[in-house]
């Protein structure tokens, strides 16, 4: 195996899968795995076996020099007779590694996967972000997914399971892990495709415990437009139109990866043109209209006020989809709100049929509106 003193420029020539010893501290070296990580060891022996430690990653704060002192340090325990496994590791956080296969990621992803990989790996896996790599083993991974289930849904769960498992099998081939923790843990039954919609009195009580905030407003637009979580509360101000009432969704933005123009009614308007006034918003256009939430968090809290029965947020969506329904407005205007590409759009008749319905929209979202302002004044 090749020798030399190990230096950054060393460590920035050294191939994939390559391996370089120090000629200045015996056992002291840099490996690169698959990707552009490059990560120190030590290897040493103890009790008559050889073994390794790592040191950690090639980057703040381990750069040749400092990571040579630390193996130095170490050596200096293994002649006093400690073994150095023994110690705490200088083990990379998960929130640290978090960032760097985010960071990854964003080169080959499709914008849509992720935003929706970066919400999961931020806000469900928060409670994991302080801890060491080593810290983290099945049974942890186990309560978090049974956690999310509990206030997120089955699906969620399943989800969220699947991102962890990419990340942790990114983990393995990059060096810093042996095996991927969330293996052998469960998925969650989903069951039936939900049918949840909420009666008007439902959706009274509901409305009157809405706060006058971020999370309440987020709230009052799902119930008005129909759209989806996610486009909703990752909202941007280059996506609302003011003059001509509209939120456009970009391809990137939207399940179906196609663009998507919204027609708002008055009451959805007054909302958005409300916080624009405030000037509570960044100067930068491209800004998200509302901050980051714990929405998981604030459902919970509201559950405990309103004691509707086993609702979820999307089923708002289905609540404004039925809403129409029951007001006169025809299916195929229904699936242009919801943005879907099934029924009259799907197929041969999708590709042919590239009429915008505007007017019909925004008559069928104002009727809807004038209905909840009805049923919640």
């Amino acid at each position: 195996m090749p020798v030399a003193r190990i230096t950054k420029s060393a460590v920035d020539k050294l191939p994939l899968g390559g391996v370089l010893w120090d000629s200045d501290v015996i056992g002291f070296g840099v490996r690169r795995h698959r990707s552009e990580a490059k990560h120190y060891l030590l290897r040493f022996r103890f009790a008559g076996k050889q073994t390794f430690k790592r040191i950690g990653t090639h980057g703040s704060p381990w750069t040749a020099d400092t990571a040579r002192q630390e193996a130095r340090r170490l050596l200096g325990l293994i002649a006093s007779g400690v073994n150095p496994s023994a110690e705490p590791e200088h083990s990379e956080t998960f929130g640290a590694e978090v960032e760097r296969y985010l960071t990854h990621k964003s080169r080959g992803m499709k914008p849509s996967a992720f935003t929706r990989t970066a919400l999961y790996l931020h806000q469900h896996a928060k409670p994991l972000h302080q801890l060491a790599l080593t810290e983290i083993d099945r049974r942890r991974i186990a309560q978090l997914l049974s956690s999310v289930e509990q206030f997120s849904g089955a699906a969620t769960r399943n989800r969220f399971r699947a991102t962890l498992s990419a990340f942790f099998n990114w983990l393995v081939r990059e060096g810093l892990l042996d095996t991927n923790c969330v293996t052998g843990t469960g998925k969650a039954v989903e069951g039936a495709p939900r049918s949840r919609v909420l009666s008007d009195a439902e959706l009274r009580t509901l409305w009157a415990r809405l706060t006058q905030d971020q999370w309440g407003n987020i709230l009052r637009l799902l119930v008005l437009t129909g759209q989806r979580r996610s486009e909703i509360a990752d909202l941007r101000w280059s996506e609302v139109v003011f003059d001509r009432a509209l939120i456009v969704l970009p391809p990137a933005r939207t399940k179906n990866s196609r663009d998507h123009s919204l027609p708002l009614s008055h009451q959805a308007l007054a909302i958005l043109r409300q916080y624009w006034a405030s000037g509570s918003h960044k100067a930068d256009n491209y800004a998200r209209v509302f901050d980051g939430l714990g929405m998981s968090h604030r459902k919970k809290e509201l559950d405990e006020q309103v004691g509707i029965a086993h609702w979820r947020l999307h089923d708002l969506r289905r609540t404004c989809a039925t809403g129409m329904a029951e007001l006169g407005v025809q299916p195929h205007i229904i699936e242009a709100v919801l943005n879907h590409v099934s029924g009259h759009k799907a197929g041969v008749a999708g590709i042919y049929n590239r009429a915008r319905y505007e007017a019909d929209m925004r008559d069928a979202l104002q009727r809807w509106a004038d209905h909840v302002e009805r049923i919640t004044a």
